[in-house]
């Protein structure tokens, strides 16, 4: 993994900028593509993003009328097993699985969902009644309610396979480029073809937490 030390401080130092990382996360297309325009001012609250040690992304939020956390965490879980039929054929640990947390939304803050009204009115008698409806809508904060299912077990739905596979990428993306590098898209001095250039799925033993069921 690149030094990232010195970008890391240099985050520390501009802690308490307004704005600083709801900045960051627009300043990187990745990360931008999730964020509504719903989840804006509650990324104002956004004062730091860490990454513990064994792949746990922690971000840390000032208190807003949104919800009550003070810290949204997402966790990556990693088989670090070689295939069994192919022992060669190992190239390190892979991420399997992930979990979210939940989000305390204070009364109609939830901005990942909608709710649907329709009238109906009955065919043979006049009244009118009113149904409502509650579905999932697009929102940065749906990062922290990834699918349940983890990548090693059989028939998984293609599209849950999808799912995945685009969160871990969110996830690695987070760790290795947006959180050290915070300052140079602030300033908007780093391109994201930088981070392209450099880009791998290489992680160290050290630094991965294993599943469960998994070494």
């Amino acid at each position: 993994l690149a030094d990232t030390s010195k970008e890391g401080s240099m985050a520390t130092e501009v802690k308490g900028i307004p704005k600083f990382w709801l900045d960051v996360l627009l300043n990187n297309s990745l990360i931008s593509e999730m964020i509504t325009e719903n989840d804006q001012p509650i990324l104002h609250h956004l004062d730091d993003i860490r990454c513990k040690l064994g792949f746990v992304l922690e971000f840390h939020f000032s208190p807003n009328e949104y919800f009550s956390n003070e810290c949204l965490t997402k966790q990556y879980f990693f088989n670090k097993r070689p295939p069994a039929d192919n022992p060669l054929d190992y190239d390190g640990p892979e991420i399997t699985r992930c979990n979210g947390c939940t989000i305390n939304w204070k009364p109609g803050k939830n901005v990942t969902i909608k709710v649907m009204k329709k009238v109906k009115k009955h065919k043979n008698r006049k009244d009118i009644r009113t149904v409502t409806k509650t579905v999932k809508r697009d929102s940065f904060f749906n990062f922290f309610d990834p699918p349940k299912e983890c990548l090693s077990e059989p028939d998984l739905d293609e599209e849950v396979v999808e799912l995945l596979h685009e969160d871990f990428k969110i996830g690695h993306h987070l760790r290795e480029y947006v959180i050290p590098r915070a300052v140079l898209y602030f300033t908007g001095e780093l391109e994201d073809d930088d981070d392209e250039d450099e880009d791998n799925d290489d992680f160290d033993d050290d630094e991965v937490d294993s599943d469960d069921g998994e070494v």
